[in-house]
């Protein structure tokens, strides 16, 4: 299978005679180079890349948007895979190996203050399984398990500088959208005119549609709705002569209290003596 970047060099640690060559030890900083093809690089998905060193998974990072592409062996489709080998605008994504994160455990232990945590970290990273038990043994502690990330991060950011360099790329920083927010609808303070226009206009509205109603029904329903409206008219004009202040049983609560809803039988309990 054709895979475009293989005819660069293999090791990260390592750049290319006039690129800024800088011999990577005891995670000794890789200057970046100036020149270069510029790739918005998409560092979090670079360095899971470089981390993942399984032999199912290859990755490959798109040099116009920086992205990363991983496909799997086993769920991708092998002539998805072969396109994406051979397109131009991939690179395939060379990971750190094993032998080399395991240097970094071995760096990182001398490193921890806590003695009885060293000597379990050192234990656990002997014979296989070593990266899982290294893993195991920090989730119980906080501080240094926060520490071996930045430490790790560190290192996959050199040898990615120098990956970036060898291949005579050159990281620019990436666009950033803002989010989308709704806008704030300024809504302008309505006047007392605009108000009564409105009203004006919403009132003439239901008198047409009162009057179209009117027009179908019969004398019995008219009768009603002509009660119901005089009971209407009764309610608000009692209301509007309700007193403030003076603590007396206000002319609006009387008459309120004499304008009931039109009934079309009197009530039969009703005897008219005061139950006082």
């Amino acid at each position: 299978m054709a895979v475009h970047g293989e005819s660069g060099p293999r090791d990260p640690a390592q750049h290319e005679q006039g690129r800024g060559t800088t011999k990577m030890d005891d995670g000794q900083q890789a200057e970046p180079t100036s020149d270069g093809q510029p790739v918005p690089v998409d560092w979090e998905a670079l360095e899971d890349a470089f981390e993942n060193n399984a032999p199912e998974v290859h990755s490959y990072l798109h040099l116009g948007s920086g992205e990363v592409l991983r496909v799997v062996d086993g769920i991708a489709d092998p002539e998805m895979h072969s396109r994406i080998a051979s397109d131009t605008s991939y690179l395939r994504i060379d990971p750190v190996s094993s032998r080399e994160q395991y240097r970094w455990m071995e760096r990182f232990i001398p490193m921890v203050e806590d003695a009885p945590l060293r000597d379990r970290l050192t234990a656990a990273i002997d014979g296989k399984g070593a990266f899982r038990r290294f893993k195991d043994v920090l989730m119980g502690y906080g501080p240094e398990r926060e520490r071996w990330f930045a430490f790790r991060s560190e290192r996959l950011r050199v040898f990615m500088e120098a990956w970036l360099g060898a291949h005579a790329l050159r990281a620019v920083p990436r666009a950033v959208w803002p989010a989308d927010s709704p806008k704030s609808k300024e809504v302008s303070p309505v006047s007392a005119e605009q108000l009564a226009g409105r009203r004006a206009r919403s009132s003439d509205s239901l008198r047409r549609q009162l009057r179209d109603v009117a027009e179908s029904l019969g004398a019995r329903d008219l009768e009603k709705v002509l009660a119901f409206a005089e009971f209407v008219k009764a309610r608000r004009s009692a209301r509007s002569f309700v007193p403030r202040g003076d603590g007396t049983e206000s002319d609006g609560e009387l008459a309120g209290a004499s304008t009931e809803a039109p009934s079309s039988s009197p009530d039969p309990t009703d005897d008219g003596r005061d139950p006082r």
